[in-house]
């Protein structure tokens, strides 16, 4: 049966959405063509009318990663009169350490992109760049060169400790270390130039 342009697609919208979830889920590597489809209710025999590769699937599913992720961080600093404190508060909770298959794809794929052909490494460095311009905006400082620097140093330490976060298999010690992250954030963000 033939299925309409819309129809393919709304299909193909569906399969990247599904990837981009599982991919964090499992990685680039941890789930096969065949699961993916499966997970997006379609059958794998329509994957390369679709898409070119997998590669190609997982460049579309980080990009829209990406942009979800850093959608979210606007929302967060849009809805409150401290735009980085609402920031901090949504991205170095235990929420979203819980959110594997929804979180921070930096978090859940960073290590593995970096081993992934240029195609798929790219919505990462373009997700970063994002990022990075969102706390930017938001950085108290003196001049664009302090507030990218200051920007650069909070994204690293909140991904890190995220990342650090999702390995312990103790609570109480992964809460402190997104507890000290945050803190490490706020005084980051209020330093002075050469501090």
């Amino acid at each position: 049966m033939r299925v309409s342009r819309a129809q393919a697609e709304a299909n193909r919208e569906t399969v990247i959405n599904v990837a981009s979830r599982l991919f964090r889920e499992r990685g680039f590597d941890g789930i096969g063509l065949k699961d993916l489809m499966k997970g997006a209710g379609l059958t794998q025999g329509g994957f390369y009318k679709q898409f070119e590769s997998k590669d190609d699937l997982a460049a579309l599913a980080s990009q829209r990663a990406m942009e979800s992720a850093t959608r979210r961080w606007s929302s967060a600093a849009a809805s409150s009169s401290d735009p980085l404190q609402a920031v901090i508060d949504f991205y170095l909770s235990p929420g979203h350490r819980g959110e594997t298959g929804d979180g921070c794809p930096l978090v859940a794929l960073g290590a593995d992109a970096a081993r992934q052909s240029p195609e798929v490494r790219k919505p990462f460095q373009d997700g970063i760049k994002a990022h990075l311009q969102v706390l930017e905006e938001m950085m108290p400082a003196s001049d664009d060169a302090d507030a990218s620097r200051k920007a650069m140093a909070a994204l690293s330490l909140m991904v890190g400790a995220m990342s650090l976060s999702r390995i312990l298999t103790g609570e109480k010690l992964s809460d402190r270390l997104l507890e000290t992250a945050a803190a490490e954030v706020k005084r980051i963000a209020a330093s002075k130039k050469g501090d």
